[in-house]
């Protein structure tokens, strides 16, 4: 089954005829209940990441919950929908990027399934490449590109914006990790979509981040990026394994995955 985590202003997915399952985890409850509907020939589940009424900030979503319940309920690969802001000119409002790699600056947050067991995930290429190649094959997206992820939920300073561009970084968001280990951690298959909603403070055009403004930007795009997730869900192969995610082959787990 396929699965999408929506993001800021990202809180349905489907019609009022969708199947809604609430499910508990060893995590507790995931960010709220889980949607599932079809896109094409996929059957697919939708998980709002901050709540219905996006309740989560990005350094409380219950990621580990959240990544969970998506896998006890059957989810093998899942598209994961953002906002992000743009370190370059080259990507305004409005663009849309499938980043190739992944830069973390949070601290604090719980990002791992294994406590104890000396187990290590390989995440070296962080996002799965047919999910990939799916989303960055679409007319308009941008293949490739680093996203770095900070604590929040404030905005960057003009010396840290500064600062990530200038070590290549594209783009920055605050909710790109742990989600993406948390999955390879599982063994499931993950892949960005970012929606750029904003020049980041130190981008020279750009005059400061608010969260008004990132909001507006995302609601005016907010149809078309919902095409676009279910055409890069519709052109998933379902005949394709993927061995790029499967993190513990040859490993003994300290516990079964769901």
């Amino acid at each position: 089954m396929l699965g999408v985590i929506g993001g800021s202003g990202f809180y349905s997915f489907f019609g009022a005829d969708a199947r809604t399952v609430s499910v508990d985890t060893p995590y507790g409850p995931p960010s709220g209940p889980v949607t599932f509907g079809t896109v094409g020939e996929h059957e697919v589940a939708f998980l709002p990441r901050h709540g219905i009424d996006h309740e989560f900030s990005p350094h409380t979503v219950p990621y580990r919950a959240n990544l969970w319940a998506l896998r006890a309920l059957g989810v093998r690969r899942i598209f994961g929908p953002c906002a992000v802001g743009s370190l370059t000119t080259a990507h305004g409002p409005g663009a849309v990027v499938v980043p190739d790699q992944l830069v973390d600056r949070t601290s604090g947050r719980p990002a791992t399934y294994f406590d104890s067991g000396g187990i290590h995930v390989s995440f070296a290429d962080p996002y799965c490449p047919g999910l990939r190649a799916a989303a960055a094959g679409l007319p308009g997206v941008t293949d490739g590109g680093t996203m770095v992820v900070i604590e929040g939920p404030r905005f960057s300073t003009r010396a840290e914006s500064q600062w990530y561009a200038a070590q290549g970084f594209t783009l920055i968001n605050m909710t790109g990790y742990p989600e993406a280990v948390l999955a390879r951690e599982l063994e499931m298959c993950y892949a960005a979509i970012a929606l750029v909603t904003d020049l980041d403070a130190g981008v020279e055009a750009g005059s400061g981040v608010t969260t008004a403004d990132v909001f507006a930007e995302f609601q005016r795009n907010l149809a078309p990026f919902k095409k676009l997730v279910h055409e890069a869900l519709d052109g998933v192969d379902d005949g394709q394994a993927c061995e790029h995610c499967r993190a513990h082959a040859g490993v003994k787990l300290p516990f079964d995955l769901p």
